[in-house]
């Protein structure tokens, strides 16, 4: 059983009990954040793609740990010129671990 959500941007695929790392979210540690735009689910015998989300589907997880990935260099430079400019990176992230995929069946 796995979903495709969609959170800040970006597309992450997850399943219950599942860790993972999306761009900063305020917060602290042990609180609930909830995932509604579902794109895409699959229970192994039901298939469901939203046009675009879900309806009535969300995703209940709660943050782990608030943390900054490693380090990158960003450097640039221009060639006979003497140009050089070297700067380093450190993204800040959230990692949150997924509780449980809540389907909610609508009465139609």
């Amino acid at each position: 059983m796995y979903a495709l959500v969609e959170f800040l941007g970006k597309q992450f695929k997850v399943t219950p009990g599942s860790n993972i790392k999306v761009p900063f979210i305020n917060g602290e540690i042990g609180e609930k954040v909830t995932l509604n735009n579902v794109l895409y689910y699959d229970s192994g015998s039901e298939k469901v793609l939203g046009k675009p989300f879900i309806d009535n589907m969300s995703v209940s997880s709660e943050i782990v740990k608030q943390g900054r990935d490693r380090k990158i260099i960003v450097f640039k430079f221009k060639r006979r010129k003497g140009y050089q400019r070297k700067q380093g990176h450190r993204q800040a992230y959230t990692l949150i671990k997924v509780n449980n995929l809540n389907t909610k069946k609508s009465k139609n």
